[in-house]
């Protein structure tokens, strides 16, 4: 059985980890930070997503996942590695891949010397030409070798969705791999032998461009179905109705997934993703124009629903929900984050209820995130929900957190739902902007 090491313990990797121990892999996770490969040792997840605890834990117990802060050792003891640390966004919104650059380097400097068969497969999200050009000589040169002789990188993109990450992993639309020929996939193929959707070998640039062409349509199918509902809004018809409606169109339309109006986008994906694509398009002068009304659609959805909070008139505000998808404590580029520290800017006083966010169980740059825009956040949660009614003029409804609350009989005060209240217009709000 293939030996595998794992590359980073963020959500893709500690799913991609634990899935592959399950399936009968002998796995070891890599990551720099010591809490992490404590969790994991201990069996336990450092990140937050169903069922992933459970299976961490049976896996480590079983003997068949461990985690190290030693990069070298993991190198040694594996046959292939997959690398899956992240791909933030800089300041300007070009994709930063320095974090895979110095893994993969890093690999390469522990092949060094040696000859023996080992696959690298890079499974963090990357634009084109960034293997390429800049993993493959690093990789080359690093490890003094030639790649094809006995030393392989791929790339296999990841369609994990957080909140239901374990069932896209076992049933994604299909798995990718970007590799020269056949022969090259074939030791990334092998790794999903339980897993169901159509196997499929493309060259590298492909597929790295199938990940962002994905995104960047969920995207564009979350701003088209807001702007829907705004319209509905605003002539006094029921933009839920409406998006129902074109989602029956299953031979056009497509698919119903993210066709509903609601609160704007967020995470760690689709903004940092459509992002990077805009930049390189800006950088080589190709006009995007539909692609780049999309992030400004979104901030003005996102400013609809606070001009909604501002009109309600209420001072003290509770929020159900802070994560960008409940049942997961994600807060980078949550629009309820940036919700709520605008409302703060100006005055509000804000609870939060949201009981998969503890700040003390916040890591990396999921960490960074809440320092630099909700630097007071643990004083701004609640664990009883009762502390929020008592607070609150203005419940604000974030995330299907709501649906796990009796709010209806328990809270008297007026109730904003941004999952529908920017799509359905009331009697006095009809052409209403």
């Amino acid at each position: 059985m293939t030996r595998v090491a794992v590359f980073g313990m963020g959500y893709v990797g500690c799913v991609t980890a634990a899935c592959l121990a399950r399936d009968g892999f002998d796995l070891i996770g890599v990551d720099i930070d010591p809490d992490k490969v404590r969790a994991i040792n201990a069996g336990q997840s450092p990140v937050c997503e169903p069922g992933l605890s459970e299976l961490i834990a049976e896996q480590v117990s079983a003997g068949r996942l461990r985690a190290t802060l030693d990069l070298t050792q993991a190198v040694g003891e594996s046959d292939l590695a997959l690398v899956t640390v992240g791909t933030p966004s800089d300041l300007e919104g070009s994709v930063c891949s320095r974090a895979v650059e110095r893994v993969v380097e890093s690999i390469g400097l522990a092949l060094a010397g040696t000859d023996r068969e080992y696959t690298v497969v890079v499974r963090s999200t990357l634009l084109p030409g960034i293997l390429e050009e800049r993993l493959a000589p690093l990789l080359a040169e690093a490890s003094g070798r030639q790649l094809g002789d006995n030393l392989w990188l791929t790339n296999n993109p990841e369609f994990l969705r957080e909140s239901s990450a374990i069932s896209d992993y076992d049933h994604p639309p299909y798995v990718v791999v970007g590799a020269l020929d056949g022969w090259e996939a074939a030791p990334v193929l092998d790794l999903y032998p339980r897993v169901t959707g159509q196997r499929l070998v493309t060259d590298t640039r492909t597929a790295a461009l199938l990940k962002y062409a994905c995104n960047a349509f969920h995207a564009l199918k979350v701003s088209f179905a807001n702007e829907i509902g705004t319209l509905a809004r605003s002539l006094g018809a029921d933009g839920h109705e409406v998006m129902r409606l074109v989602c029956q169109d299953r031979k056009l339309n497509i698919s119903a997934a993210y066709l509903r109006p609601g609160f704007a986008f967020g995470g760690s994906c689709l903004p940092k993703d459509l992002r990077a694509v805009l930049r390189y398009a800006a950088q080589k002068a190709v006009k995007l124009d539909l692609l780049d009304a999309i992030l400004p659609s979104n901030q003005t959805h996102l400013e609809r629903a606070l001009r909604l909070v501002q009109e309600g008139g209420q001072r003290n505000i509770g929020v159900v929900g802070l994560s960008f998808k409940a049942e997961t404590d994600d807060l980078r580029e949550s629009p309820l984050v940036i919700l709520i520290e605008t409302l703060l800017g100006r005055g509000y006083d804000i609870k939060i209820y949201d009981p998969y966010v503890a700040v003390s169980r916040l890591r990396g740059r999921n960490l960074a995130y809440v320092d630099r825009h909700l630097p007071h956040l643990a004083a701004l949660l609640v664990d009883d929900p009762a502390a929020l009614y008592d607070h609150a003029g203005l419940l604000v409804l974030g995330s299907n957190v709501a649906e796990t609350l009796d709010w209806r009989g328990k809270f008297r005060g007026d109730v904003l739902d941004l999952r529908r209240d920017l799509a359905i217009a009331r009697p006095s709000m009809v052409a209403a902007s």
